[in-house]
């Protein structure tokens, strides 16, 4: 079996396990996962029944609710959340649980506000490559605020910095920024810089989970908050004349394509890592360039939530192996 198709496969895997965690087959799966794919490998037709199960319930929730059994409940969530669907995501993005890092940033970016750099990597994949530094207490968050596009697909937030700034001017970002004293984590982080960039008010957005924090070129560790607009028709975006000069979306499964992307292998401390581009064209016509820290956010950001492996390589070679090891709470030092 070719590793694509074996990394399709524990993808599978993984959504099947979200499925029966949803409908009632036991905990969330994120804290029993290795016990279950372990029974599962010993006890195949066990795995194969609750996995039947979990489709057959699915299905009669899908036909209860096109029958119109559920129609006063399916009008409440829509209010909530835009639509059952959205719902339904939120739901399962609860149960994920980010891994471990001990990661702590080291250095300040560039600008206050907005986060960008020429290089992401998950924590995890520092740890495993045991990058270390003295800790300090500067953070940063970014908020991927989903919502659903006229043709029901996932679609993501983005902006487009200023062309005066003094650092990174006019590259694509996530709405993000540092964390002030008065932040109470990095979920008010997030909204708080996404309120003062675009206009997004935090009481529009439900934040469904935190993933797990990436680094910068610079050692500043950047958070992901997920969020959802459930109305995103009500959203006027009002951008910071002087940090934003674009608000403009795209849809999340872009991140997952081998459509006009492209990649570059750099070096970094010693260590091999992946510089991801992507070429967008907005409905007017507008050309952007989404890379570095925010297109890797990105891909993994996609891969959690869609529930599926990009269509090429997301790491480095080197890179591939230390993935592997880190997901398995392995040691490993280049």
């Amino acid at each position: 079996m070719s590793e694509k198709k074996k990394a399709k496969k524990n993808f599978s895997i993984l959504h099947n396990l979200q499925a029966l965690a949803i409908l009632g087959f036991g905990a969330p799966w994120h804290g029993h996962l290795a016990g279950v794919i372990w029974r599962a490998r010993k006890h195949q037709p066990i795995w194969k029944g609750l996995a039947m199960a979990a489709s057959s319930n699915a299905q009669e929730l899908h036909t209860a609710s096109s029958n119109g059994a559920w129609q006063p409940k399916a009008a409440t969530i829509a209010e909530e959340w835009g639509s059952p669907s959205l719902r339904l995501l939120a739901d399962r993005l609860r149960h994920y649980g980010a891994p471990a890092s001990q990661w702590m940033s080291h250095a300040e970016d560039d600008a206050h506000r907005g986060v960008n750099s020429s290089m992401g990597m998950p924590t995890s994949i520092a740890d495993a490559n045991d990058i270390k530094w003295s800790p300090n207490q500067k953070r940063a968050a970014v908020l991927l605020c989903l919502f659903q596009g006229a043709g029901g697909e996932l679609r993501v937030i983005l902006t487009k910095r200023a062309g005066s700034l003094s650092s990174h001017s006019g590259e694509v970002a996530l709405p993000g920024g540092k964390k002030d004293e008065g932040d109470e984590d990095d979920k008010a982080t997030a909204l708080r810089e996404a309120q003062e960039e675009i206009g997004l008010e935090p009481s529009h957005v439900k934040i469904v989970t935190v993933l797990e924090p990436f680094l910068s070129k610079h050692l500043l560790t950047v958070t992901p908050v997920v969020a959802i607009l459930p109305e995103h028709h009500k959203f006027e975006p009002r951008p910071n004349a002087g940090e934003v000069d674009a608000i403009f979306d795209v849809p999340l499964e872009m991140f997952l394509k081998d459509e006009r992307h492209r990649f570059e292998d750099r070096q970094w401390l010693e260590v091999k890592y992946r510089v991801h581009y992507f070429e967008f064209e907005a409905a007017d016509r507008k050309q952007f360039t989404i890379w570095g820290l925010t297109a890797s956010i990105l891909i993994r950001a996609a891969s959690i939530i869609l529930q599926r492996p990009a269509d090429f390589p997301e790491f480095s070679p080197d890179f591939d192996t230390l993935a592997k090891q880190a997901m398995h709470g392995k040691d490993h030092k280049m």
